[in-house]
């Protein structure tokens, strides 16, 4: 595998669950790879594709919006945006995948400033999964070099670092905490921290799985770092390493014996893909599984893990127009805390999603852009998904990328929403082979599709709602029925009640605990 390539397969490792055919064929059509193909010369990144590639990849629309989100067109064509970040002063920092720059956009004057990395490798790609800012410097991964790098945001300097060497690495996700860069090495197994205070070395926490990727990672308030170590459709662990303890050891001891300081829980079967993990205030794990429509709670003090589902995928990101899409899923990606809030993006879902830990309700932010070329779409325009991998959560603001249609994007979390959803008790214990009835309680100032969906894989926990659309101006007390199998497991289950309108769907969960 190219190194300049490896970065882009890798993003579509993910988008292939939804459509196979297209993202291989679209990702091994380079000029390079297929002679035949024609290439017009523009002096853009565009042309790192052929003329029959640039839709697919660099943009298939203007910039949108809806009531809630707002897009910007960034200004050199085809950049597709990766990471980003929001700086002390409100500013937003990306990355571009096709020219190696880092780029600043100011909300108050709506401009892009594109700083020129004269260090890049003309027409290099790579995937900047990860960035984050500190003390006036961007710091972000760089998969085709095997580098992290440091931006100054003063006189808009780059400066590499290279990355620790395994037989094939692709730094990740980073975080700066403590004088550290922090990464996780998709491919090598391992967490990395580099010191910046000690000669910029780099300490590498092994994988306790062999073979294993090892996914996202985040610290609790004791100082310990968790990451996922997985293999795909094959089971897993969440990873606890004592960093405070291992830190303050006098001698530190070699890579290969870093592990004993390190607690290892296995991941449910479930959990196929486990890529995005955040901590919220309360030391739980949070994390996202791209290969389904489910997102996870880790509670470290029970050791138990609790499964959440988010609202069906909307049609029009997956099209379907062949029919072989038979269980259209949402990806949930990576994930973010934010005080009490959990954000993530729904990649295959093309949405940006804030869950309340506290109420445990739950908002999907619809993406107006779409990109037909990604999803089974046929000839419907209004079709597909924007590629959203890269987002930031900055107050009542959450800032992301589209990485196949060139635009930053901005969600409004002040803006009230067009649905009032709440249920008459949000916990219930029932027997099994009993039933409960609760009441769903919806005010709406727009039309909406009432749904509903349940963490049970085996019908373990079922749900009475009929699926049913409520007009504009309407409100709505609809009962619900929830039995408990008689064969059903003693356990605890979610139920996902939704309201679904054009920009926006807005759910509540009921926790139900079957009992013997």
């Amino acid at each position: 595998m190219k190194q300049r390539t490896k970065g882009i397969i890798v993003a579509a490792f993910f988008a292939v669950i939804l459509v196979t055919s297209t993202v291989t064929l679209a990702l091994n059509s380079g000029p390079m790879q297929n002679p035949e193909a024609k290439l017009t010369i523009t002096g853009t990144p565009e042309d790192h594709f052929p003329d029959l590639r640039r839709e697919q990849f660099c943009q298939s629309s203007e910039a949108k919006s809806n009531a809630y989100v707002i897009e910007y067109k960034i200004p050199t064509k085809c950049t597709m945006p990766l990471a980003v970040t929001v700086d002390e002063a409100g500013n937003v920092w990306f990355a571009q995948t096709t020219t190696g720059m880092v780029a600043k956009f100011d909300p108050l004057s709506k401009k892009f400033t594109e700083y020129e990395n004269p260090e890049w490798t003309e027409m290099t790609r790579t995937m900047v999964w990860g960035m984050d800012y500190s003390n006036g410097n961007v710091w972000f991964t760089d998969d085709a070099h095997n580098a992290i790098w440091r931006f100054s945001t003063q006189d808009g300097t780059y400066h590499p670092i290279g990355f620790p060497p395994s037989t094939e690495s692709l730094p990740q996700h980073l975080k700066i905490r403590n004088n550290h860069v922090v990464v996780n090495d998709f491919y090598g197994g391992k967490i990395s921290f580099l010191d910046l205070n000690q000669n910029r070395t780099y300490l590498n926490v092994p994988s306790p799985i062999a073979g294993s990727f090892t996914g996202g990672f985040d610290f609790d308030s004791k100082g310990s770092v968790w990451y996922t170590n997985w293999m795909l459709r094959q089971g897993g662990a969440l990873v606890k390493f004592d960093y405070a303890q291992f830190s303050g050891l006098s001698t530190i001891p070699d890579n290969s014996t870093s592990l004993q300081y390190s607690d290892v829980f296995n991941l449910p079967p479930d959990l196929g893909t486990p890529v995005g993990l955040a901590i919220d205030k309360s030391d739980n794990v949070w994390i996202a599984d791209t290969s389904s429509s489910s997102f996870f709670k880790f509670d470290p003090v029970l050791q138990k893990f609790t499964k959440y589902m988010t609202s069906d995928a909307i049609p029009e990101t997956y099209g379907n127009r062949t029919g072989v899409i038979k269980t259209p899923v949402t990806g949930p990606y990576w994930i973010q805390t934010d005080g009490d809030k959990i954000v993530f993006n729904e990649q295959i879902g093309n949405a940006i999603a804030v869950f309340d830990t506290i109420t445990e309700s739950l908002v999907e932010y619809h993406v107006p852009s779409k990109n037909p070329n990604w999803a089974d779409c046929g000839g419907n325009k209004d079709c597909g998904i924007a590629q959203v991998f890269g987002f930031k959560a900055a107050g009542d603001k959450v800032w992301f990328t589209e990485w196949v249609e060139n635009n930053i994007g901005v969600v409004d979390l002040t803006k009230p929403l067009p649905v009032e959803l709440s249920v008459s008790q949000t916990t219930l214990k029932i027997p099994r082979g009993q039933s409960a009835q609760v009441e769903v309680n919806l005010s709406t100032t727009s039309s909406a599709d009432i749904s509903s969906k349940t963490s049970s894989v085996f019908g373990d926990v079922t749900v009475d709602l009929m699926p049913q659309s409520v007009v504009a101006g309407a409100t709505k007390i609809i009962p619900v029925l929830i039995t408990a199998d008689e064969s059903a497991l003693p356990d605890t289950y979610k139920i996902l009640i939704s309201a679904r309108t054009t920009d926006v769907t807005v759910s509540q969960y009921i926790t139900v605990i079957v009992t013997q």
